[in-house]
Formats: C-alpha cells, structure tokens, sequence
C-alpha cells in the first residue's frame, strides 16, 4: 500500500461529508424527508415545472434515482407531475401545497445545520474553504480523467 490512511485527504472528506449528511438527515426526518427527497424538493421550489431529467442533474444524481423519488414524493402528495402543454413527452414537476409544508418544515431546521456550519468560520475562511474545495474537486476530475 502506498500512501498510508492519515495521510489521506479524501478520508478527512468522507469524514466532513458523513457528518453533513448525517445532520441533515436528523434536520429533515420531522418532516418526513429523506436527503435526496429534502434536495429535490428544494430545487423544485426555486424551478417549478421542471423535468425529471433537469432536477436528476441539478441534485447530482441519475435519471433513474431521481425517477424513484419523484414516485415516492408523487405517490405522497408532495408533488405533481403532468405532462408540458407543448411538450407531451415531458413531465413537468410542481409542489404541491403540502410539499411546500414539508419543505418549509425541513428547511427551517436543515438552515440550522448550514448556519452552525457558517459560524465556525470567519468570512474570509469560509471563501478559502469554498476555493480550497473547488481545488480539490478539479483535481480529483482531472486525477479520474487520467485514469479514464
């Protein structure tokens, strides 16, 4: 083995990223939500009518994921989907009222979590922390591309 485990960044990642989704997790579970569901919920909000398709890629996952929600939130009255009026083989995707509850309930303490994230850090570390981060996925993308 080459590099050994306390030298490896990625694991202080995974480890930042557990933490979060466990957080988020206990934040949005009184409302009934899953993460995913929580995510896609939240880009419903801002972008009503979107595809099933467009709201996979914004919340970073498959069409086929995302396909499974958006039966489960459909199947639990949180959203609709009707077919677009120019379109008839896209399925537009809408909250509905008790969505927006959900939501509104789940965001409120998912807000929570983001702020006692925020407050661990001054301005100025959390702009080096975001570049810090966009450097890493760089070169994580371009470390996979050569591999690819």
């Amino acid at each position: 083995m080459g590099m050994p485990a306390s030298d490896r960044l990625g694991f202080d990642l995974h480890l930042a990223d557990q933490e979060l989704l466990a957080a988020k997790r206990t934040a949005v579970e009184p409302a009934g939500l899953t993460v995913p569901q929580y995510a896609a919920l939240f880009v419903l909000a801002e972008n009503a009518g979107i595809s099933g398709a467009a709201l996979a890629r914004a919340c970073h996952v498959t069409p086929q994921a995302m396909a499974v929600q958006l039966r489960h939130l459909t199947d639990r009255g949180l959203v609709e989907r009707a077919p677009h009026r120019w379109h008839r083989n896209v399925l537009e995707t809408r909250l509905t009222d008790s969505g927006r509850a959900a939501l509104e309930l789940a965001d409120d303490r998912a807000g929570f979590i983001e702020e006692a994230l925020q407050a661990e850090f001054t301005p100025a570390e959390r702009d080096q922390l975001r570049h810090l981060l966009a450097r890493a996925t760089a070169a994580l993308r371009a470390a996979a591309d050569d591999l690819g």
